[in-house]
């Protein structure tokens, strides 16, 4: 949904790109050339290091918009916008080089400007960004450049919609009025009811409304009809937002099918080339940690068996995608009852070998227990710094999982969440997810569920990157681990 002035703003955050991206190059070349004594490695003057780069920062813009930059979707959401910022930069100083290559022409006067420009334009950029950002939220804060709202429908949606969009501050809207039926107005909400869409198409004018946003089709198809013509006869933008999630979740394409418009909904965005991309990214990344880390996987390795004697690694039935079996390997942290295969059998039903019938109850409440006695002090060192997860790695490589998705569940809870698991088991399952950066022991399962449900219908590249970031610092942080 956009904003009605995003397109100017979008015209402003060009304009600005440019002007912070030529300042960043000049200081680059300034610093360079006039205050480091040292030798350059090419002479180039300033006129022609300006000229070639004013005529490289269209393709610049052009990177930046292809990514997403100018998108409201993006420059509102602070921690995506800097990471594209920084992605579309590194791109941008490629072009250049490749630009030199191609040409077979001299671009930087010596390969520190390069670096210089590298840092300085993701530096200004984010800076420039977020000054916009500031003044534009002030001008929302003394109701300029807002879209006053009426809100339309007969369902909880509708509530949600306006409660979510009334920090004008932050939004840009303002929700001045909404015909809903009583029980479904927001108590103490700060805008006008009205009990019939007609009554409120009535006020439009007297309300200055400028949106209008439609959650719900009526039963009688002229009453959706006088809706969208008088939003058209006074020229208010309207939008309609389905009340059923299961059409703005997942992936929805447009075609058209015997010259109908045909709206095509997938359980999850990981679909198509997301699933190229993303396999791509596993195969990659996981074996980089691999040599990496194989260091450490080999003093692990001889510790398990110094202060942890039996297997070195851990087998576990878990479900995938498409409910696949495959064995989730972990560096084995925990003893179990002899007679019991720990692929098979539930954790509840080995607490009741123990005699302990009070941890078998808080593990099928909980799905885990907060001191488990199968767990001695080496293992619980691996657990809490997250070693004994590092062995997924391989699983990763050899494609059970991936980096970022739903943690894969066990068979046993499984009819936990019925009528859910064909959503869950549209994606691969994953070494990290929304769930360990939300919480992770502290979240009971239904919490769990419902991060890892709406991962899977709202997938995105950047949100794994920012969940593989928060990741290590819930990792390093020690936070959550059990």
């Amino acid at each position: 949904m956009k904003h009605q002035n995003s397109r100017l703003y979008s015209l402003i955050l060009i304009i600005a790109d440019i002007v912070v991206l030529t300042l960043a190059f000049v200081l680059s070349y300034v610093a360079r050339v006039q205050y480091d004594p040292r030798p350059l490695i090419n002479n180039i003057y300033a006129f022609d290091y300006l000229f070639s780069f004013l005529a490289i920062v269209p393709f610049w813009i052009i990177i930046f918009a292809i990514i997403g930059l100018y998108n409201p979707n993006t420059y509102t959401k602070r921690f995506l916008e800097w990471s594209k910022i920084g992605v579309g930069v590194f791109i941008g100083i490629l072009l250049i080089i490749g630009w030199e290559f191609v040409s077979e022409k001299d671009f930087f006067p010596a390969r520190l400007v390069a670096l210089y420009a590298l840092i300085g334009s993701f530096i200004l950029v984010i800076l420039e960004r977020e000054l916009l950002r500031l003044v534009r939220s002030l001008l929302f804060r003394y109701g300029k450049l807002i879209s006053r709202v009426l809100v339309i429908g007969n369902s909880d949606t509708a509530t949600d919609i306006a409660v979510a969009l009334a920090d004008t501050a932050r939004s840009g809207y303002q929700i001045v009025a909404i015909a809903v039926p009583k029980k479904n107005f927001p108590v103490s909400f700060q805008a006008k009811h009205y009990s019939t869409p007609e009554l409120a198409l009535k006020d439009l004018k007297l309300n200055q409304i400028t949106h209008i946003i439609q959650t719900d089709l009526y039963e009688d198809d002229t009453r959706n009809q006088r809706i969208l013509a008088t939003s058209q006869d006074l020229h208010i933008n309207y939008s309609f937002i389905p009340s059923e999630s299961e059409f703005y979740s997942g992936k929805n394409t447009v075609d058209v099918f015997l010259g109908y418009p045909m709206i095509n909904v997938y359980q999850t965005p990981l679909v198509g080339w997301g699933a190229i991309v993303k396999r791509i990214f596993d195969i990659i990344v996981s074996l980089i940690l691999i040599i990496i880390l194989s260091p450490l996987f080999l003093v692990v390795a001889v510790l398990q068996k110094i202060f942890n004697p039996g297997t070195v690694f851990y087998y576990n039935r878990r479900l995938g995608r498409f409910s696949e079996k495959f064995d989730l390997i972990k560096f084995r942290s925990m003893r179990h009852i002899k007679g019991f295969d720990s692929k098979l059998v539930d954790d509840a039903a080995e607490f009741r070998a123990m005699g302990r019938e009070d941890l078998a109850l808080e593990y099928e409440k909980n799905h885990k227990v907060a001191n488990d006695p199968r767990v001695n002090g080496w293992a619980r060192f691996l657990r809490k710094t997250s070693i004994d997860e590092l062995p997924q790695l391989f699983n990763v490589l050899r494609g059970d999982l991936s980096l970022v998705v739903p943690r894969p569940i066990l068979p046993t809870e499984v009819r936990n969440i019925r009528g859910r698991t064909s959503i869950l088991h549209s994606v691969k399952s994953g070494v990290t997810g929304l769930w360990q950066v939300s919480g992770r022991s502290e979240l009971d399962f239904d919490e769990r569920m419902d991060l890892e449900l709406w991962y899977a219908q709202n997938w995105t590249f950047w949100l794994d990157i920012k969940i593989l970031f928060k990741t290590f610092g819930v990792v390093l942080g020690r936070r959550g681990a059990k």
